[in-house]
């Protein structure tokens, strides 16, 4: 088998990582917040968790997108043109990435989360 086959290959693997790390984490977001629901009978206490999983299995399918792209386009055939492509996709894929952390968050990526403030994720206390 060719390099370039080899490498075609690898790149579309990382591309359906992405693709069921999606699937898989809002299907596994979904269940949780349903069994939440109806425990509690809360929906609206148990949205935002459920956007924050939601959110959090987008972000990592992303990343193995973007991967999957950047190898498939430097390894195989570099040319302007790809390179080009690859980098709107990655400029577009990194726009969604920053706006679902500061929808998820409530704060840009770099600034520094407060000590008040509770991670991402964390159970209230009490």
């Amino acid at each position: 088998m060719a390099t370039n086959q080899i490498v075609q290959h690898v790149g579309t693997l990382l591309d359906l990582a992405g693709v069921l790390v999606i699937a898989v984490g809002v299907l596994v977001a979904t269940a949780v917040f349903a069994v939440r629901c109806a425990r509690t009978r809360a929906v609206v206490a148990h949205y935002r968790a459920y956007r924050q999983g939601v959110g959090r299995a987008i972000l990592l399918g992303l990343e193995f997108l973007v991967g999957g792209d950047i190898i498939r386009t430097v390894a195989v055939s570099p040319t302007f043109t790809s390179v080009g492509v690859l980098a709107l996709i990655v400029l577009v894929r990194t726009f969604l990435s920053f706006s679902l952390e500061v929808e998820l968050d409530g704060r840009w990526p770099w600034q520094s989360r407060s000590s008040s403030e509770p991670a991402v994720g964390a159970q209230p206390r009490g």
